[in-house]
């Protein structure tokens, strides 16, 4: 049975050696691309084109056609290709957009000619390239998915998106052009399935955990710190390419029967290292859940608008009106909606308990900084000695499977800030929670992100400051006063608040100076280089308008050299400052301290309910680990 997919869905292959299908309303393009994991192409070698069709596994059809027909051998592409994409993309001098032409349909089949599944490219308008299947590899298996991602912008834009350099994707894109003579005639082109609407939900506000769909390709890899180094250097040592292979990722487990999907393991995605890899799966499981609910939100749009459709037609036709033949129309319509949308209930559970089993192998594999606080891995931790790959800030979900909660992992050094929202205008929740509650839970929110922090970084390598400057944040800060573990006091009053500002500030201009110079051996001996947090309580209760404007250049300047701001604030109590501070509030990334559905994926844009991760009631693990941090410095220090 062919699977009809809708926009990003997808579909076990059955076959590794397949024929892709492309028909079209007008001669296109064909192309296909060669990417790892991450969606990042290998190279401008990685696209099968006109110019240089064939490539290990693919060989990409010659010249323009309305219809296009191409094998792909999936055991022959090479180890490190994890997604090979099909491309495609108006001629130079046909028509100027792909909302003029017909809708293009494409379709995947086995050798012998059954059909696996197929997609018919809906919505586009001023697109003339567009990505329209990828078949990618997830736990040692193919799948297919429905794509449909346009480039108003062409080739170009698409290859830039998939990794390639902006000068290397315009050349190549040139180049394909140049390869393609005048378009010619073709076979008759088939007539398409109709189309499948697909649902989808308004982009509700900040992005989630990545600040941009597109994967970009990582920096080359830096020294680490030495305690003697005076090196400033605040990108990840583990972020970067190499000549040598990475280490090799565990196979998952065959399955138990015919036609089920391998039991998972953690860390079986691509990366350096556990640490990794592990990272890269819980972006695989964000990515595979937020695209399954996506295909089952459309299929059910899609029921419900024919199921609406067939019921106008019956109540238009005189003919029902009399006798009983127009309850039965009503009848047979309803029951074919209730059939579409047991299907695609049925593919999506399919797809959720494959989730499940998932998360039930990855979580308990999760190093401190992305576990959660009830984690064992804490019972046993140990200050690491290098920096953490990412950070975990809560847990998120969708409705259709709310105990099903993927780690909301950012990346380490933090990008942006972050705003941690106690007002009780910003959600359902906080609303019907009382002030003071709301206010002690983003104050112990806070407190367990910096001791998250603390704990995941060498003993010396991390310093966090605080500005209190009413003292209403003492009962959550003192795990970190006791411990011993802050930079300095919290700083009270209007004064503490100004010396604070002044000395991060300073710092911040130094390390930028020293940089710019290429000479970061030359900074005061006073400038501590370790990355900096500073986290803001009660905002902007002892600021002044010289305290505002530092606060503002610490959150647009300090990101880079290793100051990074949390907020612990209510927006609402700072309007007295109008419209000057909102380049401050859009520059941060806001977080609840209770469960509230503001965030969005960079796929489809589902609203995702983000929900805080806190110590368990009673428990005393904070402490713990901040103990742990403490005597780990004493041993540092000379």
């Amino acid at each position: 049975m062919t699977a009809e997919l809708v926009r990003g869905q997808n579909h076990a292959l059955s076959e590794h050696q397949v024929r892709i299908t492309v028909s079209a309303g007008t001669p296109v393009l064909a192309l296909a691309s060669l990417a790892d994991e991450r969606g990042t192409v290998i190279g401008p070698d990685g696209i099968a084109h006109p110019g240089a069709r064939a490539l290990a596994g693919v060989e990409a059809p010659d010249g323009s056609a309305a219809r296009h027909r191409f094998a792909v051998d999936l055991d022959a592409v090479a180890a490190e290709v994890h997604r090979v994409g099909v491309l495609i993309s108006l001629p130079p001098g046909g028509p100027a957009r792909f909302g003029s032409v017909a809708a293009s349909h494409v379709s995947v089949a086995g050798m012998d000619g059954t059909e696996l599944a197929e997609y018919t490219l809906t919505g586009l308008d001023a697109e003339t390239a567009v990505v329209a299947l990828e078949l990618y590899r997830r736990q040692g298996a193919w799948k297919v998915r429905a794509v449909g991602q346009g480039y108003a912008d062409g080739l170009a834009a698409l290859f830039a998106d998939q990794g390639l350099a902006a000068p290397a994707a315009a050349e190549l894109a040139a180049r394909v052009h140049a390869s393609v003579a005048a378009p010619v005639a073709s076979d008759p082109v088939p007539v398409a399935p109709d189309p499948v609407p697909v649902s989808g939900v308004p982009y509700p506000g900040t992005p989630g955990p990545a600040p941009t769909p597109a994967p970009t390709p990582t920096p080359a890899p830096q020294a680490e710190s030495t305690p003697g180094d005076t090196t400033v250097n605040y990108a990840h040592p583990r972020r970067r390419t190499s000549t040598e292979p990475p280490e090799p990722a565990p196979r998952p487990a065959p399955p138990q029967q015919p036609g089920e999907f391998p039991r998972p393991v953690a860390g079986d995605a691509s990366g350096w290292s556990m640490e990794e890899r592990l990272y890269n799966q819980v972006w695989g499981m964000f990515e595979d859940l937020a695209r399954a609910v996506a295909a089952y939100r459309g299929a059910v749009e899609f029921a419900d608008s024919r199921m609406d459709r067939e019921l106008d037609e019956v109540l238009s036709d005189p003919r029902h009106r009399i006798g009983g033949s127009g309850n039965a129309a009503r009848d047979t319509a309803r029951a074919r909606r209730d059939e579409l949308v047991a299907q695609a209930q049925a593919v999506l559970d399919r797809d959720l308990a494959q989730l499940v089993a998932e998360s039930e192998v990855v979580e308990p594999a999760l190093p401190a900084s992305y576990a959660r606080w009830d984690n064992p891995v804490w019972h046993g931790h140990h200050t690491p000695e290098e920096n953490p790959l990412a950070l975990r800030l809560g847990d998120l979900h969708l409705p259709e499977r709310p105990d099903l909660r993927i780690p909301m992992l950012v990346r380490v050094p933090l990008e942006r800030g972050l705003w941690i929202d106690n007002g009780r205008t910003g959600s359902e929740a906080a609303m019907a929670m009382d002030t003071d509650r709301l206010r002690r839970a983003a104050m112990d929110m806070a407190v367990a992100y910096a001791a998250r922090l603390l704990a995941s970084h060498p003993a010396d390598r991390f310093s966090v400051h605080v500005i209190d400057a009413a003292g209403a944040g003492a009962a959550s800060l003192a795990p970190l006063v006791r411990a011993g573990v802050l930079a300095g006091p919290p700083a009270a009053g209007a004064a503490g608040v100004t010396a604070t500002l002044e000395k991060l500030t300073r710092r911040v201009d130094l390390v930028q100076m020293a940089l710019r110079a290429g000479a970061p051996e030359d900074l005061p001996p006073d400038v501590d280089t370790a990355e900096q947090l500073l986290i803001v309580h009660d905002f902007p209760h002892g600021f002044d308008d010289r305290a505002v404007t530092r606060l503002r250049y610490l959150a647009d300047e300090g990101s880079a050299v290793g100051v990074h701001l949390l907020m612990v604030a209510d927006r609402d109590e700072a309007s007295a400052y109008g419209p000057l501070l909102d380049p401050l509030w859009r520059s941060l990334m806001r977080l609840s301290p209770v469960p509230d559905d503001h965030l969005a994926d960079p796929w489809v844009h589902h609203q995702w309910t983000f929900e805080p991760n806190l110590p368990p009631q009673g428990s005393l693990v904070i402490e713990e680990v901040l103990e742990r941090v403490a005597a780990a410095r004493r041993r540092t220090r000379p």
